[in-house]
């Protein structure tokens, strides 16, 4: 059993501070019961966090603060996604937020999805998915996501210079080319802006 755990927490931390995951991420390796133990022993060890029912993360912890983090809520929304084998893209609002183009905690974190409406609450956090058609997701790269729904949250008017430069220190840099690619059937002032944000260099 020893190192079914170790195995176990090792997959588990090979994903990196911050991850969240239900059983199902494990089953390519265990067992429905097995991971269902295991995740249940790593908790008890304080390897792990259950976040919300089904739900575990790998938490971040912060040295300056000695305490871990609060659950990444992108993490948990893809979390349950894969476990209910959703399809899933951040709303307009919460996209803001993650760019850090809006400085006020949502009072929900609010993803579309191709599944039922559906609220959890995660750790004192509530995180809600709202269904819609398949058609309005059509973006393959999480952060290609992101971009379309917060630029049409804010409005081609609010689509600053600084607003440009704000956002793309949210990026790295690696990805500007797959953004580019994966955007190009967005709204044209959209993939403007787009275009604007992954600039090699931020050159003009």
């Amino acid at each position: 059993m020893k190192n079914l755990i170790e195995s176990c927490y090792y997959f588990i931390a090979g994903h990196g501070r911050g991850w969240a995951f239900s059983s199902s991420d494990l089953l390519s390796r265990f067992s429905r019961q097995q991971a269902d133990s295991l995740l249940s022993e790593l908790v008890k060890q304080d390897k792990i966090r259950r976040v919300a029912r089904g739900i575990y993360d790998y938490p971040a912890y912060s040295e300056l603060l000695k305490k871990q983090l609060s659950p990444d809520m992108d993490q948990v929304a893809n979390a349950y996604a894969r476990k209910f084998n959703w399809r899933i893209a951040v709303s307009g609002e919460t996209a803001l937020y993650m760019l850090g183009l809006s400085t006020q905690v949502p009072a929900s974190y609010v993803y579309l999805s191709d599944g039922p409406g559906r609220r959890y609450e995660v750790m004192g956090q509530v995180l809600e998915f709202r269904k819609i058609k398949l058609r309005d997701m059509g973006f393959k790269h999480r952060n290609s996501t992101l971009l379309v729904q917060a630029l049409k949250a804010l409005g081609k008017e609010h689509v600053t210079p600084e607003v440009i430069t704000r956002i793309r220190t949210q990026l790295d840099p690696g990805h500007y080319e797959r953004i580019l690619r994966d955007t190009q059937s967005s709204t044209g002032w959209v993939h403007e802006a787009i275009r604007q944000i992954c600039r090699p260099d931020g050159d003009g």
